[in-house]
């Protein structure tokens, strides 16, 4: 990984402060501008429908129309500090440090050395014995757009977490079923790893919470180009996430394609959704997943 000279990086760890800074204080600003919206949409409604404005808003009718008539459709809706965490996220590719938990066994290293690969742009670090806070300022300043870390029980990865910088949000996943591309080779032939940026086929996120992890993954990668013969997939299926890595080729035509499975693959389950960094204890929880919600057959927290 790249270093920088004490000059920078006091000049980026300034920088870093006063973005944290502006950044809490948009997101401190949320439910007055939420509260605020609240009020002018009630107002815009009654005179649509030509019905009298609301008792407890007439007071207030007059400075708020006049706001309205200024505003247009990207000022209306008032933004969300979830808008703001992607929001440069077009306009460059994203920049992925991957590292695991300290002394990982020999499995967890060839698996995140495959991930490595399936992440364009993706760097891998060995742990050592730096601890969370000091690569995710590392990674702030050297300007890295995600750290991934992976972590495993008894030699057995069993755990993913996605952090985007520079404020978050952070996702913990359970990892299940790893298969690695070595394991797939044994049994099939496999074809060759591409480092061509791939296309993306998410399924089946269609509740607000599947759109939000969604949206985590997919920040991972860039924008294929059209020609790209590389596709991952995820695939949600009663909130377990299916990983899918192939290839294809059109020998018989535009409509003959033949995919082939390059893995690796595995299972991911959304346990965890934090609003800032992981390094961050006493940031706010967005969403967890609590002890009934496995019990609760009917219920879809991701999908349908």
């Amino acid at each position: 990984m790249a270093t920088t000279n004490p000059g920078d990086s006091s000049l980026s760890n300034q920088r870093n402060v006063r973005l944290r800074r502006e950044y809490i204080y948009r997101k401190s600003l949320e439910g007055k501008e939420r509260l605020l919206y609240e009020k002018k949409r009630k107002i815009k409604e009654a005179l649509e429908e030509g019905k009298p404005v609301h008792t407890e808003l007439r007071n207030e009718e007059a400075a708020l129309r006049q706001e309205i008539d200024l505003e247009d459709e990207q000022t209306a809706i008032p933004r969300t500090h979830i808008d703001d965490e992607y929001a440069n996220a077009s306009e460059r590719d994203p920049k992925i440090l991957l590292t695991t938990s300290r002394n990982p066994s020999a499995r967890l290293t060839q698996f995140v050395k495959e991930l490595k690969i399936v992440f364009p742009n993706a760097q891998r670090m060995n742990r050592g014995g730096q601890v969370i806070s000091e690569i995710i300022e590392t990674c702030r300043a050297n300007e890295f757009t995600d750290v991934v870390l992976v972590h495993e029980h008894r030699g057995v990865p069993d755990g993913i977490i996605i952090s985007h910088l520079p404020f978050g949000p952070t996702a913990y996943f359970g990892l299940l079923n790893v298969v690695t591309r070595h394991d797939i080779k044994a049994k099939q032939a496999i074809g060759t790893m591409p480092e061509a940026y791939p296309h993306l086929i998410l399924n089946n996120f269609s509740t607000k919470l599947g759109e939000r992890t969604a949206t985590i993954l997919k920040h991972l990668f860039p924008v294929p180009k059209p020609d790209a013969k590389r596709i991952i997939t995820f695939a949600n299926q009663s909130d377990y996430v299916s990983f899918r890595h192939h290839i294809y080729e059109k020998r018989g035509g535009p409509k003959s394609i033949e995919p082939k499975e390059i893995g690796p693959r595995f299972e991911l389950r959304l346990y965890q959704i934090k609003l800032g960094t992981m390094d961050q204890s006493e940031a706010q929880t967005e969403w967890v997943i609590r002890p009934y919600m496995n019990t609760s057959k009917k219920r879809k927290i991701l999908g349908d």
